[in-house]
């Protein structure tokens, strides 16, 4: 049975004690208000369904998140942590204040919709600067793993996870740039032309094996191959070791890139940059000048990722299957390899012609 009582400051404060469950007090400004809640959890208790929301109702979206970002993004990958502290900044401004008890779909939904419309930032002109649909997809699946872990393993007393009951942006059709030989021309002429030679081995790179350009980066003398003719890649984006088969270009780029005359001996990475503060040097980092080089040569809308998209639809092009080509890019799935795979009209032409000729010279069958 629950007590209620009367407070020094004119409130009410409702008190349960039942066997099995730890104590709970909660204060109302009126005895009504007290005696229903006092009623309803007991029930909840008999029933077996209590929760004991306290936490949820006083922890902020803003420590919330803050202790996220201290205890599980650090078990994440570099790049990934980076990603998530970013993210984390719209959602901090929209939600912050909020307690977790209080943040409902709906509230999810009108924070998903306002990303969509800009509505909440703005250029100098004062016009909406919309967000992408990729991007608050990353932003809500953060959302919805912080309320996950609040209620798995912190123990947040929450009846439900509120973007689950979300819609989420549809994701868009994908990027369909390939280059073209006159581009491709242009741009190996350009980042060739660039005082460090790096940029060029690793723009080639890219082109002949699809490799991302975390993965030519991170890597080191002895994941290369070159008697064998492979790459290993310990860490990739989905977690997955793969080997990747090399072409003779490729060879030809490693090879110079392994035989690179100004290689310190402090370091066993392919490309490397300069010693930091520690004294430990990083992979090279060459987006800066891969930014402003690209678009000294008329291609701004090309983007890094736009190489391992035309080598992997070159792979597509070039006759191996599928699968050979998901063992090469290492997409686990078909339908995110069809993404890539982009394959030019005027090459499938002449495969067209021979069909054609092929069925036309076929005897034709005569009726009885």
């Amino acid at each position: 049975m629950a007590t209620i009582v009367r407070t020094e400051s004119k409130t009410w404060k409702a008190m349960i004690r039942k066997k099995g469950f730890p104590t709970t007090v909660k204060t109302f400004r009126t005895k009504r208000d007290a005696e229903d809640w006092a009623r309803r959890t007991e029930d909840e208790m008999v029933r077996g369904i209590y929760i004991q929301r306290a936490p949820a109702e006083k922890m902020t979206f803003s420590a919330a998140l803050d202790r996220y970002l201290s205890e599980v993004t650090p078990t994440k990958r570099p790049k990934t942590q980076q990603a998530e502290r970013t993210r984390a900044t719209p959602l901090k401004a929209f939600f912050g204040k909020y307690s977790l008890a209080t943040i409902s779909a709906e509230l999810v939904a009108e924070y998903r919709d306002k990303r969509l419309a800009g509505e909440d930032r703005l250029d100098k002109d004062g016009n909406p600067r919309p967000r992408s649909a990729s991007t608050v997809r990353l932003e809500m699946a953060l959302l919805g793993h912080l309320f996950t872990t609040a209620i798995k393993e912190w123990g947040i007393g929450l009846t439900y996870n509120p973007v689950t009951n979300v819609r989420r942006p549809a994701p868009g059709a994908g990027r369909n740039r390939r280059i073209s030989s006159e581009e491709e021309q242009r741009l190996l002429s350009a980042v060739d032309a660039h005082s460090n030679p790096m940029l060029g081995w690793i723009v080639l790179i890219a082109i002949e094996t699809g490799m991302r350009s975390s993965e030519i980066t991170s890597l080191t003398l002895g994941q290369v191959n070159l008697k064998k003719r492979i790459v290993t890649l310990l860490e990739t984006k989905n977690t997955m070791p793969r080997t990747v088969p090399l072409t003779l270009a490729a060879v030809e780029q490693f090879q110079q890139a392994i035989d690179n005359p100004v290689r310190p001996p402090d370091t066993n990475l392919v490309f490397f940059g300069e010693p930091g503060r520690d004294g430990i040097r990083k992979p090279y980092s060459f987006n800066k000048v891969w930014m402003h080089i690209k678009k000294s040569v008329g291609l701004a809308d090309l983007r890094f990722h736009d190489l391992r998209h035309e080598a992997v639809s070159r792979f597509v092009e070039g006759g191996l299957s599928d699968q050979q080509v998901a063992a090469i890019s290492g997409h686990k799935s078909m339908q995110m390899l069809r993404r890539y795979t982009h394959l030019r009209a005027e090459d499938l032409v002449d495969q067209l012609d021979a069909i054609e000729q092929k069925r036309s010279q076929a005897p034709r069958k005569t009726s009885l």
